[in-house]
Parts: structure tokens; sequence; C-alpha cells
């Protein structure tokens, strides 16, 4: 019998921080949203350039539908995990036969990710692309050196653990995709204080979801981030946080498999 993974992330911390998000970007007017644009904007310009032309697509975490409005040719399904049957990326998925399927953030947060890259892989028809995006290693170094700084004696376990490309092609390959690709790139964004970094954060359902969350800052601790973080503002008064965001795609082989 195959060992269960450890159960790093929370299902339910993940679904409610997933519900917070879609209630703030349906009624907060200035709710932050660049992580999601940008793996959007990403996805659509790759698609185009393998010009692939998906008639039965779908699209997980495109929770505003901005994916689907760009993408190229008919749009079968499409889904999130906020609908009214959320796709569970460690299942085995309700049904399949998809020539094209996206997946915008999600995966960074599962307990069983090789499982989760079987799952996409078998869902495909023979053939079918999946180009899935989430934040990886190298995201958020001035928000990790704060939080460090916070409680330097006995720091608490307080954000993710994050895949890196070396471990993300391996686990490509583990699962039994054709033609795997793994790259990320930066997106830098500039922060005069830790709260509004936090907010953004909030925003776009990127907080903590561990299974073991730690306690609160302390009010003295929280002040030490809050300096730490500024403690890295450039002359402007600034402070650039960075967001890697990993993409993986690759296909089902021509022969199903």
């Amino acid at each position: 019998m195959a060992e269960a993974p450890p159960q790093i992330f929370s299902a339910e911390r993940r679904k409610a921080a997933r519900r917070r998000m879609f209630t703030l970007q349906t009624r907060k007017a200035d709710s932050a949203r660049f992580v999601l644009d940008d793996m959007v904007e990403d996805m659509a310009e790759r698609l185009a350039f393998v010009r692939h032309d998906p008639e039965h697509s779908l699209l997980i975490g495109d929770h505003g539908r901005e994916l689907a409005r760009l993408l190229p040719g008919g749009l079968a399904a499409q889904a999130d995990i906020l609908g009214e049957s959320p796709i569970d990326l460690e299942a085995p998925f309700p049904n399949g036969g998809f020539d094209f399927i996206g997946v915008l953030g999600l995966l960074d947060t599962v307990n069983d990710l090789p499982g989760a890259l079987i799952h996409l892989r078998q869902a495909l028809a023979p053939g079918g692309l999946v180009i899935a995006m989430f934040p990886g290693a190298g995201s958020l170094p001035a928000l990790r050196r704060a939080i460090y700084a916070a409680e330097p004696d006995r720091p608490a376990a307080r954000m993710h653990p994050l895949v890196d490309t070396r471990a993300a092609a391996q686990l490509l390959q583990r699962a039994g995709w054709k033609d795997p690709v793994v790259d990320s790139h930066d997106l830098p964004v500039r922060y005069s204080s830790l709260d509004r970094l936090v907010d953004d954060l909030r925003d776009q359902g990127l907080g903590n979801v561990l299974a073991s969350p730690a306690p609160s800052l302390t009010k003295a601790g929280l002040e030490r981030a809050r300096r730490a973080f500024l403690d890295q503002a450039d002359e402007d008064g600034r402070v650039t946080e960075t967001f890697s965001i990993l993409t993986l795609s690759g296909r089902r082989s021509l022969a199903g498999t």
C-alpha cells in the first residue's frame, strides 16, 4: 500500500481562502489581482505560441473567466474550486477527454502534488495539453526575512514550502507527462508597508493555509516584522517584493498513456 502524503496543507482552509478571495474580488473595488492577471496573460500567450486550438477545455482557478474570454476555439467546460461541483485536484477527475486544461494557482497548496499531476494527465484526451501556473520557490523573500526577524529565537512555520523548477521537472517526469517543460519568471511589486503586502496576499487567496497554523504574532513581534520589512526599502522608501511564478506544461501521449 502506498504511503499517504504528509498533510502539510488544510483543504478546508484552502477553500475558505478561495471563498474569501472571491468575495473580496467581487465586492472590493481596489482588490489586488495582479498575480492572477499575470498568469492569465502569460497562459494566453503560451497557447497562442504553441498554436493549440482547444475545443474541449477545462479551466481551473479562472473564477472571473478572464482566461476563458481569451481562449481560442470553443470552450466546452469551465470549472473552479468554488463551483457547484468543485474539483478535488488530489483525486481522479469526474470526467475527462479534455484537449486543454489550464490551472491558475491552487497546485502550490495541495498535499499530493505528484498525484494531482497524474490526475491532470489522465483527464486529458490523447495529445491534450496542460499548462499549470502557481507561485514557486523564490517568492516573497522580503516577507520571509521580515517574518524571521519578528521572532528570531523561536521562528514558527508561517509561510508555505514552495516548489522549485528542478523539483517540478522531476515531478512531471514521475507523473508520466510527455514533452514536459518547467520554467519560471519573476513578478516584482513595490510596497511602502508590510500591511499592504499582507492585504494583497489575502485579496488573492495567497495567505497561509497550513494544516497546523502558527499562533498569531504578538504585538511586539508584528512591530519587529514591520520594521524589518521597511529596513529593506530603497531610497524611495519602498520595498520590492518578488512573486516567482512557476509554469508547468506537458501533454498526454497520443497513445493515451
